[in-house]
């Protein structure tokens, strides 16, 4: 149903600013403030961050002004925000993103900038500034950025297509056969193409293939299958030219296996010619990459490439350990089916009507293919079968990792150590079948390793295997806490010593853990010395841990003579360290103790501190600050008391917190009002 709406009388009416202003200054400073741009898109960012801050001055003169203004500015600024927005989200996307995957797209993304950069000045088109009371400087700036955006050409970086081109080239060659000693050249080639848009370690290669998987996860979501291939062939190559670039190995070693995998795929060549006869139009990602064919039984090796079941155990079966496609020693000789894959393969081959038999059907008894099974019950058992058979390749590879650390070289002890890591990094069922393995005796004695790295991933291991509440109670029984305590007091490495910090957080979760570790009073002495010199995220680990030991009476004594106290009253006047929340939690509970309370009492900055948070903090932050002072002005603290009654800020903040805060909140400002009158009433001079 259709409704006319009266005209809207504008020439004399105007509306006030209100919180839009206020909004878009707000986002503006977000925007604007930006830290660690992407290498990808760069150019198009830092250009857009600039125009924003142009804009940014506009706002500010606009609330400086404080006069309404005429609905077409309104109607402008309200383009603006919903324009700054979809900025940011897409600033984020591409810091959070893949960089890879936002390099392949690096014409969609700029089109995207493109049509903002339209937006924004269309926006402007309808600003009247005539009828604004702005500066001279913002005016003109005003009037040059909306010049610049009506002229905006479509911006794409050359060197990102430049590196696009080179990453596909490489991609295609990676498909194709026949490569021979010619995928050094790549992994060199492809080092530079990740260099260039910041991937220079281990753990950058680490993160961005996290990064691609969560992609494929997404686009796997949306329909996009092939998307979704290529996406999984990007990954396979970024794992591949890790291993090949940050691990030690003979190079001579893997081209020698280069020129096998040559020699293996010209043989399989002729067996697969009259295939390829007829599927001419397979896509590359259905190939296998020994014998180029299409995947029948697609399968993955250890190294987490894919190939077909008959090409990859022919190669197996002729003595090579090695993943065809990346020369890297395979730790085990598991085939993991990869439904994924076999289901699109599928679909592919009945979209274009191209026959399939399926090889592995020949592994099943005649009775059971002749047999009446529904679908659903081949799916149970291809699940069953599929989690046992993932189950047992971790099995195997936690028990070949732990008999490398038990028998093997330094070098090989800090590689065996990493992979551990790694695998202990996701899922519980890692965790146990790695703590059934026996590691974690293991990776106790190497957090005494004299080797920095090799010490770094055993705690770290540790603390990925603590997470499961059974590997807790196994990790205190294998005698490990003096151990961690030694790596968090003077680890080889920052990193090391807060992993130790977050080992102790976490076992320290369990009650018997917490007495175990009150017992060591230099593991207070250590914590507080992380919370001292430690990154943010270890400040705040520290802090945790100390948290939760102190959760148990007895413990909170040792804390508060180990100098916590003082250090995170320091703490809250810190913003950079990001711990005010944390730290406040801490010295709640420290409250508890007679040794605490009489520290915290000696504190001549913390009162006007907690006032301020009072106004200012988190909801948890509220609620510990009038938690503290509370507790300070309870029991014969009567100069805390004065002190806030003379503060001007404190009654009107603790009515503030009184009428709106939680309810926790709530309840304790209404309480400390009632004793701060009470001080009031028996004081001649209450602010005297």
């Amino acid at each position: 149903m259709n409704v006319a709406l009266p005209p809207i009388m504008i020439s004399s009416v105007f509306l006030p600013t209100g919180s839009l202003v206020e909004s878009l200054i707000h986002i503006s400073n977000e925007v604007a403030s930006v830290e660690k741009l992407p290498f990808v898109q760069f150019r198009n960012i830092s250009t857009m961050i600039r125009r924003i801050k142009l804009l940014s001055s506009l706002f500010e003169d606009i609330r400086e002004t404080n006069s309404p203004l005429p609905p077409s500015s309104i109607l402008c600024l309200t383009e603006l925000f919903s324009v700054i927005q979809r900025v940011k989200l897409l600033i984020q996307g591409c810091k959070d993103g893949s960089s890879l995957w936002g390099l392949i797209q690096t014409q969609f993304l700029s089109n995207q900038f493109h049509v903002l950069v339209k937006e924004m000045g269309g926006a402007l088109d309808i600003l009247p500034l005539s009828l604004l009371n702005l500066s001279a400087d913002t005016r003109e700036q005003v009037e040059l950025l909306h010049r610049q955006a009506k002229r905006f050409d479509l911006l794409v970086d050359p060197r990102e297509l430049q590196r696009r081109e080179e990453l596909l080239q490489i991609m295609t060659r990676n498909n194709q056969k026949n490569s021979g000693n010619k995928g050094f050249d790549d992994f060199v080639k492809l080092k530079e193409v990740l260099s260039c848009i910041g991937l220079r370690s281990p753990l950058e290669y680490e993160e961005e293939i996290s990064k691609l998987e969560a992609e494929a996860e997404k686009q796997a979501g949306t329909g996009g299958l092939i998307v979704v291939s290529n996406i999984n062939n990007i990954i396979s190559l970024v794992t591949s030219s890790k291993s090949v670039i940050f691990v030690d190995r003979d190079k001579e070693e893997i081209k020698e296996n280069f020129k096998q995998r040559s020699a293996f795929m010209n043989r399989n060549q002729d067996v697969s010619s009259s295939s390829q006869s007829i599927l001419s139009n397979i896509p590359d990602e259905f190939r296998c990459p020994i014998s180029l064919d299409l995947m029948k039984d697609p399968v993955i090796v250890a190294s987490g490439h894919t190939y077909d079941r008959n090409s990859i155990a022919q190669w197996i079966n002729s003595g090579h350990q090695t993943c065809p496609k990346s020369g890297q020693r395979l730790i085990h000789m598991a085939l993991i089916p990869n439904y994924a894959l076999k289901s699109m393969v599928h679909q592919w081959c009945q979209d274009n009507n191209v026959p399939l038999i399926d090889d592995s059907s020949s592994s099943f008894s005649k009775s059971e293919s002749s047999s009446g099974k529904s679908k659903l019950s081949e799916k149970a058992i291809d699940h069953i079968s599929a989690t046992k058979a993932a189950m047992d390749a971790v099995k195997m590879t936690a028990e070949f990792l732990v008999g490398k650390i038990a028998m093997g070289s330094p070098e090989i002890q800090r590689q065996a150590t990493y992979e551990l890591r790694l695998l202990a990094k996701t899922g519980m069922g890692n965790r146990r079948i790695i703590a059934e393995a026996g590691a974690i005796p293991f990776l106790v004695t190497l957090l005494s390793s004299t080797d920095p790295k090799t010490q770094e991933n055993a705690v770290t291991a540790m603390l990925n295997l603590s997470i499961l509440e059974n590997n807790k109670t196994l990790i205190m029984s294998a005698g490990s806490i003096d151990s961690i305590i030694d790596v968090l007091e003077s680890g080889k490495t920052m990193e090391a010593r807060e992993n130790a910090a977050a080992t102790i957080f976490s076992l320290s979760i369990i009650n018997d853990c917490k007495v175990t570790i009150g017992t060591r009073p230099r593991a207070f002495s250590a914590l507080v010395g992380l919370l001292r010199e430690g990154t943010s995220a270890g400040k705040k680990d520290a802090a945790s841990a100390l948290f939760n030991l102190s959760v148990y009476e007895a413990n909170k004594a040792s804390v508060v003579v180990a100098g916590a106290v003082p250090l995170l009253v320091e703490m809250l006047m810190d913003d950079k360290a990001g711990i005010t929340d944390d730290a406040l939690a801490l010295l709640a509970l420290l409250l508890g103790c007679s040794e605490g309370l009489e520290e915290i009492r000696k504190s001549k900055v913390l009162v006007p501190l907690l006032i301020d948070l009072l106004r200012f903090g988190s909801t948890k932050g509220k609620e510990n600050s009038i938690t503290l002072l509370l507790g300070l002005c309870k029991d014969g603290g009567e100069e805390v008391a004065r002190r806030l009654l003379i503060n001007p800020r404190s009654i009107p903040s603790l009515q503030s917190l009184s009428a709106d805060g939680s309810l926790k909140a709530r309840r304790k400002a209404d309480a400390l009002l009632r004793l701060l009158n009470r001080c009031c009433s028996q004081s001649h001079n209450p602010v005297g």
